[in-house]
């Protein structure tokens, strides 16, 4: 009897420990995060690491797909003389385009954070549209201003006794224009980010930079830039990340061209992959910028990481 008595009563408290291990799980912050965030993994598991994996195993096939041929792809890209230009101009194109959009992006947010706040709402809201507008209605709109034809930028030349400019038929005029209109679409972004960073400077480092004799770029130089080190490498590395994958603007205004001097990545991969029909090679032309962005999030996350030790 007292055998039995003992083995009803483990029984009983084996469901009750259980339950309050469970219920102690349950009470740790991390286990509640993970669950949180659980739902954002999957989605991201399923949105980018799938086509990542895909595309990897696209960059090992030939062109028909039907025949393993490992780096073969790779190889073949190393030894064109077009391949090694795309990656320059996927280079010149992402690193001017950032620095004049975070340039711009970090004049604009001082004029705002300037600006009384009942109007700074309102000034806001203005300079967020180059922003908000789809990139492909507004590069529509670009690619008329850059018309041979019926360019109002080369009317407005002409009233000055200036000649019409090949925009989009030169070279150099064809790059000019695509980082032109990569700026003004991306600029706001980095005015947003800059603008909420300034909000977070105490105005008592301010006033302590005027009291000590500071000047407007000393106190921007000693006080604004080192408050915002962290936003300025965390919305530069994702604006890299972004500018060098873009497509639609360059494949709007000059598709590859002149005589392939504009292509990038994404328009260099859709015109081999899509285009021409060879989609391995393409996916292999795409893989290429996992490493550039790759060593470019090491050395902005570690300096990143390296300030938050410091602090």
């Amino acid at each position: 009897m007292v055998d039995v008595a003992f083995q009803s009563t483990s029984v009983a408290v084996r469901p009750a420990r259980s339950r309050s291990s469970l219920r102690n799980t349950m009470k740790r912050k991390s286990t509640m995060a993970f669950l949180m965030t659980l739902p954002l993994i999957v989605l991201i598991a399923v949105m980018v690491v799938y086509p990542a994996g895909y595309s990897i195993h696209l960059a090992t096939l030939n062109k028909a797909m039907t025949k393993f041929v490992g780096l073969g792809n790779f190889e073949f890209l190393f030894k064109r003389e077009t391949f090694w230009m795309v990656v320059k101009q996927s280079c010149i194109f992402a690193i001017t385009a950032v620095i004049f959009k975070a340039l711009i992006g970090f004049i604009v947010a001082h004029f705002a954070h300037n600006i009384p706040s009942k109007k700074q709402r309102k000034w806001r809201g203005m300079l967020l549209v180059p922003w908000v507008i789809p990139p492909a209605m507004s590069t529509l709109a670009w690619l008329w201003l850059f018309d041979p034809s019926y360019s109002a930028f080369n009317y407005t030349l002409g009233l000055f006794g200036a000649g019409p400019i090949a925009w989009l038929g030169e070279t150099g005029w064809a790059r000019f224009s695509i980082i032109l209109v990569n700026v003004w679409f991306g600029a706001p972004f980095f005015m947003i980010m800059y603008l909420a960073a300034l909000k977070s400077v105490p105005e008592q480092l301010y006033e302590a930079a005027a009291i000590d004799g500071a000047n407007w770029w000393q106190r921007i130089w000693y006080v604004t830039l080192p408050m915002m080190r962290n936003i300025i490498a965390i919305t530069t590395l994702f604006s890299l990340i972004v500018t060098f994958a873009n497509f639609d603007i360059t494949r709007i205004l000059t598709a590859g061209g002149p005589l392939d001097r504009t292509h990038i990545f994404a328009t260099w991969s859709f015109r081999l992959g899509i285009e021409g029909g060879d989609i391995p090679l393409g996916a292999s032309v795409s893989l290429f910028m996992a490493p550039i962005l790759a060593v470019a999030a090491i050395f902005i996350l570690r300096d990143v990481n390296k300030r938050g030790n410091e602090a």
